[in-house]
């Protein structure tokens, strides 16, 4: 597949790390697409949004948490091809937010660490970003 701006997706993810340096990941509910697979918190960056905007209204939607665009921290990024797009995810480390984390769309979350991602099924744009994650936590 030719690599064109048409076929590249960005979407932004988030490493959310509490107190005891361990990560939250999230099951992809079974409605959607690679249902089963575990994840970082995130998602598409709209027309007009910043990767930051995007993933701070993602964080909102998807666990009802309050983070600012100071709190996130750069860490790295996937580039990945996928059959019938390319993804570009950049991965942000955030340790500090507001609220309590309440999954509202059905999926699954578990706080584990980094190390123990590796053992995890994930999105095959998501694992190479752990080793990334393991050496900065």
């Amino acid at each position: 597949m030719p690599i064109t701006a048409a076929n590249i997706t960005l979407v932004v993810a988030c490493a959310l790390v509490d107190g005891d340096g361990r990560v939250l990941v999230a099951e992809r509910p079974a409605d959607k697409n690679m249902a089963g697979l575990w994840e970082f918190p995130g998602g598409k960056v709209e027309a007009g949004e910043t990767p930051e905007a995007a993933l701070i209204r993602e964080l909102k939607e998807e666990l009802s948490i309050d983070v600012t665009a100071a709190c996130l921290a750069p860490l790295s990024f996937a580039s990945h091809v996928y059959d019938d797009f390319h993804l570009l995810m950049p991965l942000y480390v955030c340790r500090k937010w507001d609220g309590q984390i309440a999954p509202r769309e059905g999926q699954i979350t578990q706080w584990l660490r980094p190390r123990d991602l590796f053992d995890l099924p994930m999105p095959p744009a998501d694992k190479p970003l752990i080793a990334a994650l393991r050496d900065a936590v």
